[in-house]
């Protein structure tokens, strides 16, 4: 679903998703969060800020999951995985542009881990079990998938998508696919989403769940503040 096409476009947009999220079969639960062991195997912290780039559908959701996390010092929508010239909200739209909606996440290693983050995105942020989909929205520019910055990140997220396989916490195989690409920062109209339009039919019934279940499965690391 074409959730936005414009900044100006938002008040139609909100009656739009308003419509389909009444009449479509897949518009009304958000996908459920999933208790999942932490990772066996992490990230040697480092000493300065780190970035790490998550895809899991919509990118207004798993952008404000992220943003309320403690030690995440930043987080940014846009696409990965597609080239520059490809990197626009309505071209990836169409599904053929090797983008996915991804998120940009900035941390502080001291207060957070890699792997935490690793476990609030398949937890929390999406479903990894849906493949080329995430609930309502359909497309391989909503597939689950992770791009890594360096060979520890790679490996550290290879480790745990075994291990999640291994564990039985899912009732399919997780669908995440470890990607190379580079990552483009979305347009500002998509940037702190929910944080500008909680009120939005599809913020409302698909990702104001997603944070209530952040405070709840993950209290120590929730802050109710989000990060920029």
């Amino acid at each position: 679903m074409t959730k936005l096409m414009g900044a100006g476009m938002a008040g139609a947009a909100a009656l739009a998703a308003l419509a389909w999220i009444s009449l479509s079969p897949q518009g009304t639960p958000a996908e459920a969060a999933v208790a999942i062991p932490a990772p066996a195997r992490d990230v040697p912290a480092a000493t300065d800020d780190q970035t790490a780039v998550f895809a899991g559908g919509c990118f207004w959701g798993v952008e404000a999951v992220f943003q309320h996390v403690e030690g995440v010092t930043g987080a940014v929508s846009g696409y990965a995985g597609g080239s520059a010239a490809e990197a626009h909200y309505e071209t990836v739209g169409r599904g053929r542009t090797g983008h996915a909606e991804a998120v940009r996440v900035t941390y502080d290693p001291s207060r957070v881990s890699y792997g935490r983050l690793l476990q609030i995105f398949f937890s929390v942020a999406h479903d990894p079990t849906q493949l080329n989909r995430q609930g309502p929205d359909t497309g391989p520019q909503y597939r689950s998938a992770i791009f890594p910055r360096d060979a520890e990140q790679r490996a550290a997220a290879e480790a745990y998508i075994a291990q999640l396989n291994s564990s039985g916490r899912f009732a399919r195989p997780l669908a995440t696919r470890i990607e190379d690409g580079r990552f483009y920062r979305a347009e500002d109209y998509h940037q702190n989403f929910m944080s500008r339009n909680p009120r939005h039919p599809y913020i409302v019934a698909h990702d104001a769940p997603k944070l209530a279940d952040l405070r709840r499965m993950f209290a120590n690391d929730y802050s109710a503040r989000p990060a920029g």
